[in-house]
């Protein structure tokens, strides 16, 4: 299924509304183009991964911002400096892609909503480590919205069930991964982004060690005890990363960027997930930010 293209929300450029600018008022700040929502829709892996390399390589200063949500059918991606030995069944049918972000292996399918951030950071003010964590707390104020607790895990990029998790579902499931993140960075732009698992069928991931880690239980919000539409928690995520995205904006006097409306034409139709474990350069320095990766986590 192809994007839906969307037409970005009118941002005003009169040089009297606070926070625009103009040659006549040449102290404000002057706005970009918004980010734009994409509903993908289920798109096999290699199409999303070629899609982001050509939009990062072709963008300019004035390309808009992206935000893509997919879901792709079953795929196992390596990392380039990724260990085969991570894949533990061999002929498990299921396609292996080599990727150029760093880290180990991971697992796509349906069910995971993912989110995929074309960003400029030199535009947003925005430093590698602050869009993680920017991310990161969409992810939690997602889960918080269906009444399930997230929580980081210090050097290990992704959202995991609590080890302290309250409820029974949970409880059975303490320490497990329900989302993962990594970016890569190239000329100061992102790609990749973070998947969500929704409700989807588990057991790929145990074929392998996710991300490298042997024994790391995954899990979906099914699990957890979430009644959710893949299209509901999808709105929700893309809602909260343009809230946090927006406002590092507005903290940091970058241009203000909101997502634009999806005009996807049936978005409850286009199921979207996908595990983009993709990477961020490792101690990045944006404003000038460059290219790298860091492992998938």
């Amino acid at each position: 299924m192809c994007a839906t293209p969307v037409s970005p929300l009118p941002v005003s450029s009169d040089p009297d509304i606070p926070g625009t600018g103009s040659p006549a008022n040449p102290g404000s700040i002057v706005l970009t183009a918004p980010i734009v929502l994409r509903w993908r829709g289920v798109e096999p892996y290699q199409i999303s991964f070629d899609a982001m390399r050509e939009f990062t390589a072709a963008r300019t200063a004035d390309t808009p911002d992206e935000i893509w949500l997919v879901e792709h059918p079953p795929v196992f991606t390596l990392g380039q400096a990724g260990k085969p030995e991570h894949l533990l069944v061999a002929n498990s049918g299921i396609e292996l892609v080599q990727i150029d972000r760093g880290g180990q292996i991971t697992y796509h399918g349906p069910g995971q909503v993912v989110a995929y951030l074309l960003l400029d950071l030199r535009r947003r003010k925005l430093m590698v480590r602050e869009l993680v964590t920017l991310i990161e707390a969409a992810v939690i104020e997602t889960l918080a919205a269906y009444n399930l607790a997230g929580v980081r895990k210090d050097g290990a990029p992704g959202i995991y069930v609590p080890d302290d998790a309250q409820s029974d579902a949970s409880a059975a499931h303490a320490g497990a991964k329900v989302a993962a993140l990594g970016l890569k960075i190239r000329n100061g732009c992102s790609y990749h982004g973070v998947s969500l698992n929704v409700s989807m069928d588990l057991s790929p991931f145990l074929a392998i060690n996710p991300c490298g880690y042997a024994g790391l239980e995954t899990v979906d919000m099914a699990t957890l005890g979430a009644t959710a539409s893949w299209n509901d928690v999808a709105a929700t995520l893309a809602a909260r990363l343009e809230a946090n995205l927006d406002g590092h904006a507005r903290a940091h006097n970058a241009p203000d960027l909101p997502v634009a409306e999806a005009a996807a034409a049936d978005p409850a139709a286009e199921a979207a997930a996908g595990d983009p474990a993709a990477q961020a350069a490792s101690g990045g320095q944006p404003p000038q930010p460059q290219a790298g990766t860091v492992p998938a986590a």
